[in-house]
């Protein structure tokens, strides 16, 4: 299949296929279906497509849209409270090819997209995230312009409700960051208090396959205490936090002394204080990531010793 001339697009299909799924591999997938199809139309049945970038952007939307409606219903029955695929940056990847990163890929963001329909959903992303216009969004949707207006205003009422009032820059939100995860690992409560929102949460997706938080733990009090006791947890089972950029904020990957991968943490900040942590530990999503370490036969371990 001869795409390698459209394989600059990829980036891009992928950011929003992401978007609209919040799952890593539905979203290469979906990218990939696109491909398909467009090598069929081009190359085998001689169709002229005029901007292969315009194609291929308005099959991914409309295969995403098609995805997530089929998901929904698996998510209704969904075990515990569910957060997207983390993007983990890995720092030897070349950053041209890495899907773009931004505070539109937090795993909070991801969350807020969830709550609306897939068409509102492809809207904001088209105009407010990728600046299409209206009209090159109603092309691709297959809707009156107007109606493309009237759904981008009711989506972005929703999204800006849940925004962050502030966000530091990078280098305040790494210096946080590095103060966190040591708190965590000595297990700090004061120093953990100290950096967290009063009303900062706690959000944990085991979905059934792992231990993890029944349902989020909201409060400064509460959320550090939790948060020791993990590092206890942790320095009793010899783990070990590996500082990277989890969805475009600082995180961390929690591994085995031999590599297997525990679970992956991510924070987001609202000014000088983290807002939210988000960890997941399901590890059907953190597959592509590398080898997982089975979490339950490890605290089992830990109890009995």
């Amino acid at each position: 299949m001869n795409t390698v001339g459209h394989e600059r697009y990829r980036p891009k299909l992928v950011g929003i296929a992401y978007r609209m799924l919040g799952e890593v591999g539905r979203a290469e997938d979906v990218v990939q279906e696109a491909y398909l199809r467009f090598h069929r139309r081009s190359a085998i049945e001689g169709e002229r497509i005029d901007s292969p970038e315009a194609y291929l952007v308005t099959l991914v939307t409309r295969l995403s849209i098609d995805e997530l409606r089929s998901a929904r219903a698996q998510r209704e029955v969904y075990v515990g409270e569910w957060l997207p695929e983390p993007l983990v940056a890995d720092p030897s990847a070349d950053p041209a090819r890495e899907v773009e990163l931004a505070d539109s890929l937090s795993l909070s963001f991801v969350v807020v997209l969830e709550t609306l329909s897939p068409e509102q959903r492809a809207v904001f992303l088209l105009r407010d995230i990728f600046d299409y216009p209206y009209e090159r969004i109603a092309e691709i949707l297959g809707k009156e312009p107007a109606a493309v207006r009237q759904i981008a205003v009711r989506a972005r009422r929703h999204v800006d409700d849940r925004k962050p009032r502030f966000e530091p820059r990078a280098d305040q939100q790494e210096a946080l960051a590095s103060r966190f995860f040591a708190a965590v690992e000595e297990g700090k409560v004061g120093e953990l208090e100290a950096l967290l929102a009063a009303d900062v949460e706690l959000h944990g997706d085991g979905g059934g396959k792992a231990p993890a938080l029944a349902r989020s733990i909201v409060g400064r009090s509460r959320v550090a205490r939790t948060l020791s006791n993990w590092g206890k947890v942790g320095r009793r089972g010899e783990f070990r936090i590996e500082r990277r950029t989890v969805n475009g904020n600082p995180g961390g990957m929690v591994t085995t002394a031999d590599g297997g991968v525990v679970s992956v943490i991510e924070l987001e900040f609202d000014g000088t204080e983290i807002r939210s942590i988000n960890g997941i530990v399901n590890p059907e999503k953190l597959r592509h990531l590398g080898e997982g370490a089975n979490l339950r036969s490890l605290l089992r371990g830990l109890k009995r010793g």
